[in-house]
């Protein structure tokens, strides 16, 4: 489970987002940051036949930074406001379809998984496997537990016209007009501390699997 203090150092940094604040509080996000990354390691271990390809997977190796690169942004603010890890083989490696939990007071936290907003050629691999194999992908989307947990893929960036190579026609073309294939659940705080966060986040991320594993198989 997650401490309530974690939460409440993320809450009070969303209201303090300078640095002077944080270099005073320094020991609070290291205490925090510690808390998360327990958290996480013990959902990597509870997991570990999710990933069966890693050896002493480690939380540290999954975290993302807290620090916000603002080189190129408009937003200076410094620092994020949320604890991110992808789970799994592929630790930190976003251009690959994995496990994501995010971490964010205000109930604004959720896991889940997918490939969020692929590369060219990972994009193209994934439509044409769902093109060329959409009958077992829409076996994976339309089972009960699937639906209960994440009702439906995330429409975050979808296509106004059809792919090049596809029209409209096409049974999946509501899938294939996706830029990117995630799945979450939302998440609160009293879920993250609560004393069976681990198992119930564990089911979530077993119902996901099928689902990643879809678009793992794309890009063999």
């Amino acid at each position: 489970m997650l401490h309530k203090e974690t939460l409440d150092f993320l809450q009070n940094l969303e209201k303090n987002n300078n640095k002077p604040w944080f270099d005073e509080n320094r020991n609070l996000y290291e205490s925090a940051k510690g808390d998360a990354a327990q958290f996480i390691q013990e959902l990597l271990d509870a997991n570990i036949d999710l990933w069966p390809n890693e050896n002493d997977l480690k939380a540290k190796n999954c975290l993302f930074r807290i620090y916000r690169d603002v080189r190129f942004s408009k937003d200076k603010i410094p620092y994020k406001t949320h604890f991110g890890a992808v789970l799994g083989s592929q630790s930190k490696k976003v251009d690959f379809p994995g496990y994501y939990i995010h971490i964010q007071p205000g109930n604004q936290s959720f896991v889940g998984g997918g490939h969020w907003m692929p590369e060219a050629n990972h994009l193209q691999a994934i439509r044409q496997e769902i093109d060329y194999n959409f009958e077992a992908f829409t076996t994976i989307l339309n089972k009960d537990s699937f639906k209960k947990t994440f009702k439906h893929l995330d429409t975050e960036a979808v296509l106004k016209k059809c792919p090049k190579g596809y029209d409209e026609n096409n049974p999946a073309i509501a899938f294939l007009k996706l830029k990117s294939f995630t799945i979450t659940q939302s998440l609160s705080d009293a879920d993250l501390c609560s004393k069976n966060a681990v198992e119930k986040l564990s089911k979530i991320l077993r119902e996901a699997d099928p689902f990643i594993h879809f678009l793992r198989d794309a890009l063999q």
